[in-house]
């Protein structure tokens, strides 16, 4: 028996938040390869204009998702370029604030919520309409294992993504009966700039160096070692495909299974 590959119908229609730099842009760039039109968004204007350079095909736009008067100007510009929409890929998100929660400051508390969490609905609530009318329609909600498990000093984060958990989970049995698939993936220890950085916080905050920081994080997978922002692409790529025709409501950890935070 003949086994299926990988495949996308072309001209697959992907609108991807936070799609200049890291995550976001490995999974632009490994749907476009397999034949998806792309619609980035990002708040970082030298990505995006690296992006353009590189990737002239792709729509792109400079919008803070956490702004719902920048996600409705996103979406009239994406929706010019496309004439519909495939699938939304829900990527923008901050690191948020490390430190105690009564260190904590509101303000830090409440811009996590807006970049993590409001962002994805902002996007959701726009992009539903279209989607309905799309035969091979989902939605990719990126979380986090911090989504799953408790994480001491990084409450706003885990909160966020938590939340996301539970917003996927609805949406899929809300958007079932139009044949909309919705599911999330959960990236753990991501190697790149940003791990850096909330491992250099981490360490900070506790007073030990960066490398016995570093060790720990490691450690907590059972296959001791870092996923790439390529292994997240991939599975993003096959929850676009059809080989997950019957896929929604699973949150997925790409993570070396994360034992603890």
């Amino acid at each position: 028996m003949n086994q299926p590959g990988i495949a996308l119908t072309p001209g697959l229609r992907v609108l991807i938040t936070a799609g200049a730099a890291g995550i976001g842009l490995s999974i632009a760039r490994t749907l476009s390869v397999f034949g998806a039109r792309i619609h980035i968004c990002d708040i970082d204007e030298r990505a995006l204009a690296e992006c353009s350079k590189v990737h002239p095909e792709w729509g792109i736009n400079r919008c803070d998702v956490s702004d719902m008067n920048q996600v409705e100007s996103l979406f009239d510009d994406m929706v010019a370029d496309f004439h519909g929409l495939d699938v939304l890929i829900n990527n923008a998100g901050i690191a948020g604030p490390t430190g105690g929660i009564d260190e904590i400051a509101p303000n830090d508390w409440l811009k996590t919520i807006d970049s993590n969490l409001n962002s994805q609905f902002y996007c959701a609530r726009r992009a539903v309409p279209l989607l309905k009318k799309s035969p091979e329609a989902s939605i990719i909600c990126i979380s986090s294992v911090a989504g799953r498990l408790g994480y001491a000093q990084r409450t706003p984060y885990a909160a966020t993504k938590w939340a996301i958990i539970g917003l996927m989970k609805s949406l899929a049995i809300e958007l079932g009966p139009y044949g909309i698939r919705v599911n999330a993936l959960l990236p753990g220890i991501v190697e790149g700039r940003r791990i850096k950085h909330v491992i250099s916080a981490r360490a900070q905050a506790t007073g030990l160096p960066f490398e016995e920081i570093e060790r720990q994080y490691i450690n907590k997978a059972s296959l001791s070692r870092m996923v790439s922002a390529q292994d997240i692409a991939n599975q993003a790529l096959f929850l676009c495909s059809p080989l997950s025709v019957n896929i929604s409501g699973q949150s997925i950890s790409i993570c070396g299974n994360i034992e603890y935070l």
